[in-house]
């Protein structure tokens, strides 16, 4: 695999609405955009931090996996992925699949602010959920 940087990473919140002020505060800088991804069930704010963003997910069902990674962390949420982003992220699952690394999504889906997204099972990638993405849009 050859990522071209550090996309983003995800952090699990309770309440955007408490998280984006401390993030912008810490950052210097001001969330700019907030959208709901439906089918997965999670609202995201986005913040920049130099080249990389920083992505917020606020669970919006019980059923929502991020809702049971902050009940998994005693209700207080934290760093839940890292992203990369990827050229041809099919061949990079496909690149993955062979080298044995367990894929949690075996084709990519749509995911927040038009990427195509694809998660590595953290049993394969010592224990840090990874999330591959590509912006067909470019």
């Amino acid at each position: 695999m050859n990522p071209t940087h550090i996309e983003h990473i995800g952090i699990a919140v309770t309440s955007l609405e408490e998280a984006i002020p401390f993030f912008e505060t810490l950052l210097g800088t001001k969330c700019y955009a907030i959208e709901e991804v439906v089918d997965q069930k999670v609202k995201t704010a986005f913040l920049r931090c130099g080249q990389t963003k920083i992505e917020l997910l606020e669970p919006t069902s019980e059923e929502s996996t991020i809702a049971a990674f902050i009940a998994k962390n005693n209700g207080k949420g934290g760093m839940h992925h890292i992203a990369f982003a990827v050229e041809n992220i099919e061949g990079h699952l496909e690149e993955a699949k062979e080298a044995g690394i367990r894929l949690i999504d075996q084709a990519p889906r749509a995911g927040a602010e038009g990427l195509s997204i694809a998660f590595l099972h953290p049993k394969s990638t010592f224990g840090v959920l990874t999330e591959l993405c590509e912006n067909k849009n470019k």
